[in-house]
């Protein structure tokens, strides 16, 4: 008996005993491990359905409706819209044009960040202006790429001469990419919400891509849930709200109280995740939302795009993610005084701890066949009972279904039955992504704190939804 997990039987080699004892005490190590972080996953998940449940027999998270009338009614007052773009030759034109063209309200300026570097991406954004007297285009005096945050604060700053070149100040401010797909109902319930708070946050709406069913398809399934539930539930418990970087809009008295601390501008330009900082710094001190409204076709207003489709590119974005939410949240804001604003601070920085329970799975599958493959060889491990980890497995499988079976829930309602099925067949396609963004990014971090400077790893981009590649989407 080798330890508590179990004996191999006699008829193997000394060395093949050996090796079989070891992967045993492996095997009920990591058992015990991945089972404990489960289960503690599963009890926060939990914890989320059973609340998002509640408000839904309450008729608290049901999605509100706007009538067509409402869509493009006249603003209350001036918007500004801030695009920064590097190398996006192939997508700021369309998404500039069909900005301009499903918001038509005159108050309407859209500025596009740019580099002098980066004559194709320039010469793609005047073209997609089309002459309209709305677009500023806005060219960094830095050679690019420098980061996102810093491109922001360069918008930022035209817009203030803006407003001192014309003697009047915008009202809001909306952050979008380059790759973005408008509402036409979102300007103008961003502008109605901004009446009432500092910050909103509309959904995102990862678009499928036929040619990449599953790296493309599994930021649908985790979208979906993420911005019908958890981001519901948030909003109803009076948590921070984070900024996803686009469908988000800003107080202009928000954004100047947090430009009046900086020199460089509102937003971090150190940060790999400035738009999620930034919308947490406006949540402590002011008020925040999440909003969900259906239009009159029934179509969620949201912030339609197309993610990354090929696995390399999905693990550099989560990766920086991670980075910047999990490792720079914990460096650069600490952890708040509240219980709510803990539990979510926890949620949000769980990616690196994440991807290392997930490793520890997989791990486990590979013991596993090596164990199968030497009882197939007459070699065979008896396992000992321990009714304290077959009940923690139990317990983590029922929590995988129950996972799953909501995953499946929201993903078909958003796109239909057939995604709704690949949704579950793409859990472990998430799984590796998130075990190698986990890991890139936790190197990452050990890289920025060896003095390595934080760079614009920004996603390539295509294809837009308008461009017809994947067919026709929107309006």
């Amino acid at each position: 008996m080798w330890g508590s997990t179990g004996a191999v039987q006699t008829g193997a080699p000394a060395a093949v005993e050996l090796l079989l004892a070891c992967l045993q005490f492996l095997r009920h190590e990591l058992l015990l491990f991945a089972s404990f972080w489960f289960i503690l996953g599963a009890l926060d998940e939990l914890a989320i359905d059973g609340l998002w449940v509640v408000l839904r027999l309450a008729g608290k998270a049901k999605d509100g409706t706007i009538r067509q009338d409402e869509e493009t009614r006249p603003l209350m007052g001036r918007a500004a819209i801030l695009v920064p773009a590097w190398q996006e030759s192939e997508v700021i034109g369309l998404m500039i044009a069909h900005t301009l063209r499903v918001w038509p309200q005159d108050d309407l300026t859209l500025f596009v960040g740019c580099y002098r570097n980066d004559p194709g991406t320039v010469a793609a954004a005047k073209k997609g202006t089309g002459g309209d007297r709305r677009v500023r285009l806005v060219i960094h005096e830095k050679a690019g790429p420098t980061t996102k945050a810093d491109c922001l604060n360069r918008l930022y700053a035209a817009l203030t001469e803006e407003e001192t070149r014309s003697g009047s100040q915008f009202r809001t401010v909306t952050l979008h990419d380059a790759e973005d797909m408008v509402h036409p109902a979102a300007l103008g319930l961003i502008d109605r919400a901004l009446a009432e708070v500092d910050f909103v946050q509309l959904p995102v709406r990862p678009e499928p891509q036929p040619r990449s069913p599953w790296v493309a398809g599994h930021y649908s399934d985790e979208f979906t849930e993420a911005h019908a539930k958890a981001l519901v539930v948030r909003n109803a418990l009076g948590a921070g709200i984070p900024a996803a970087g686009v469908g988000c809009g800003f107080s202009r008295a928000a954004l100047a109280r947090l430009a009046s601390r900086s020199a460089g501008g509102p937003f971090a330009a150190d940060s790999l995740t400035e738009d999620y900082e930034l919308g947490l710094l406006v949540s402590r001190e002011g008020k925040s939302r999440f909003l969900r409204v259906r239009d009159h076709l029934g179509e969620l207003v949201a912030t339609r795009a197309y993610f990354p489709g090929r696995l390399e590119e999905s693990v550099r974005q989560k990766a920086r993610w991670i980075h910047g939410i999990a490792f720079q949240g914990w460096d650069r804001m600490g952890w708040s005084g509240r219980v709510i604003e803990i539990w979510m601070a926890l949620r949000d920085r769980r990616g690196p701890l994440t991807a290392i329970v997930l490793a520890a799975a997989y791990t486990l599958l590979l013991i596993e066949t090596a164990l199968a493959i030497c009882a197939r060889l007459g070699w065979h491990v008896a396992d000992a009972t321990d009714p304290l980890l077959e009940a923690m497995l139990a317990i983590s499988f029922a929590s995988f279904a129950w996972r799953a079976l909501f995953r499946f829930g929201f993903t078909a309602r958003e796109y239909g039955l057939g995604e709704g099925v690949r949704a579950v067949l793409r859990i472990p396609v998430a799984n590796v992504i998130a075990i190698l963004a986990g890991r890139r990014a936790i190197s990452a971090y050990v890289h920025s704190l060896r003095g390595g400077e934080v760079g614009w790893d920004k996603t390539r981009h295509s294809d837009h939804p308008t461009s017809g590649a994947y067919g026709t989407v929107g309006r």
